[in-house]
């Protein structure tokens, strides 16, 4: 059986530390742009907690967890030990690890410059799953939703035409002289760098199945590009997504195989909208999707929070 990890990244930017140590890198301006350091991006209430469960309860021929985070411990432990008999091995994977023979980089608060690093965990299979705390399993998942017997990556995404996002990138109002940093943004500029001109992969908030030996491959022969994005402390729009770069150099070589997003995945943000969670959580309870985004879920009201950690609760059998 193929031996497949997963790597999460996390942060609790309720932490004092943390936060402070963020703040004395950058302008407070910075700090109110939610597309690049809004406080929302490191909010945690405990979102670790169900991303962790529940490749426990649905996917638990995981071989190990890795959990990589900047000096901190989620405390999972005996969590999961009083909800599960038989746990996935869990490893906290420090910044440091990952960065090294690059420290001149760290402290980084920046996702996509730690998601180009995670390739670099010590001892971290060959074929990897990789998710932000934010995303969890909400029904079984086998080993070939991800990856096919002969090793293929499966990439659940949806092809997006280039020329379009590069008309909204130039129609998108600049912020301090900058362009804006979107999610398309990050990925043309991977598909660019993927010698691609027509689409790019638009990845979604799903676990993403990885191949460690592409990114010590295409390093080796492109440290630069490396470099590109991890000087970045705070998300930019020069960076690229290192996922989308893989999938699209994967395609190429027919190493990478597409399924849609649509039917797999439901994102949920909060609205303030009556009935919106109720109306979200009952599409879970059909059983139609496998993977979820709880997304920004520091921002739901007391109520819909309680709602949420009640569904997560019976859905994954936990004892919170």
């Amino acid at each position: 059986m193929m031996k497949i990890d997963a790597v999460i990244t996390w942060v609790d930017g309720n932490d004092p530390v943390h936060m402070a140590k963020r703040h004395s890198y950058g302008p407070s301006s910075l700090f109110k742009m939610d597309d690049i350091a809004g406080s929302t991006r490191y909010a945690s209430v405990g979102e670790i907690f169900w991303c962790v469960a529940s490749l426990n309860r649905f996917a638990p021929w995981i071989n190990k967890i890795y959990i990589v985070t900047d000096g901190q411990d989620p405390k999972l432990d005996e969590f999961i030990a009083g909800n599960f008999q038989d746990p996935i091995p869990m490893e906290i994977i420090d910044h440091n690890d990952i960065f090294k023979g690059h420290e001149e980089f760290l402290p980084t608060f920046c996702s996509v410059s730690i998601e180009t690093m995670t390739w670099r965990i010590p001892g971290l299979s060959e074929h990897y799953l990789e998710l932000n705390d934010d995303m969890m399993l909400v029904a079984p998942v086998q080993p070939s939703d991800f990856f096919t017997p002969d090793g293929k990556s499966i990439c659940y995404a949806d092809k997006y035409s280039m020329f379009w996002t590069w008309v909204t990138r130039q129609l998108k109002p600049k912020k301090n002289g900058k362009s804006q940093v979107t999610f398309k943004g990050l990925m043309y500029n991977a598909a660019r760098l993927a010698g691609h001109r027509h689409f790019f992969y638009k990845i979604d908030h799903t676990p993403r199945a990885m191949n460690r030996l592409f990114y010590e491959s295409f390093y080796s022969e492109h440290p630069e590009l490396m470099i590109r994005n991890i000087r970045h402390r705070f998300r930019d729009p020069d960076q690229y997504t290192p996922e989308v770069l893989q999938y699209m150099y994967l395609q190429d070589k027919g190493l990478c195989e597409r399924r849609p997003v649509r039917g797999n995945l439901l994102y949920l943000i909060p609205k303030d909208r009556p009935g919106y969670i109720e109306g979200k959580l009952s599409l879970l309870d059909a059983g139609r999707y496998r993977f979820c985004c709880f997304n920004s879920v520091d921002q739901a009201s007391p109520e819909d929070l309680a709602k949420i950690r009640s569904w997560i609760s019976r859905r994954l059998s936990l004892e919170l």
